[in-house]
Formats: C-alpha cells, structure tokens, sequence
C-alpha cells in the first residue's frame, strides 16, 4: 500500500484529536479505518513517515581504528 503525506497529516489530527476512526483519501478511492488503540495509530504512523521519507530513518555507521604495534 502506498502512502501519501495527507494520509500521514490525517493520522496525525486524528491522534491529535483522540479520534479513533481516521478516513484515507477521498472520492471512490478513500477508505476509513478505525484503530484499536493509540498504540496502533502511533505504529501506523511510523510506518507511513518512514515510508514516504525513507531519509528520516535512523542512519547506520561504522567507525572503524586501526592501530600500528
């Protein structure tokens, strides 16, 4: 499935309003979910930022040493 920034804007007001039930989209092509829990709906929402702004993940990196006896 693919998300968009409004769909991430939406989870965030229903969070922000302590609405459960959040509606993705609109026209023929809108869907409505309703979460469990705000658990659920913070879960949801990770993955749609890290979906649409794969650059907001954590970056791994190495450091490496090497040290001449």
């Amino acid at each position: 499935m693919s998300y968009t920034a409004a769909d991430r804007d939406a989870l965030k007001a229903a969070i922000a309003s302590g609405a459960r039930r959040v509606k993705f989209g609109a026209g023929p092509d809108s869907r409505e979910v309703e979460y469990r829990t705000l658990d659920d709906m913070k879960r949801t929402l990770a993955d749609i930022e890290a979906e649409i702004s794969p650059s907001s993940r954590p970056q791994r990196s190495s450091f490496v040493a090497h040290y001449r006896d």
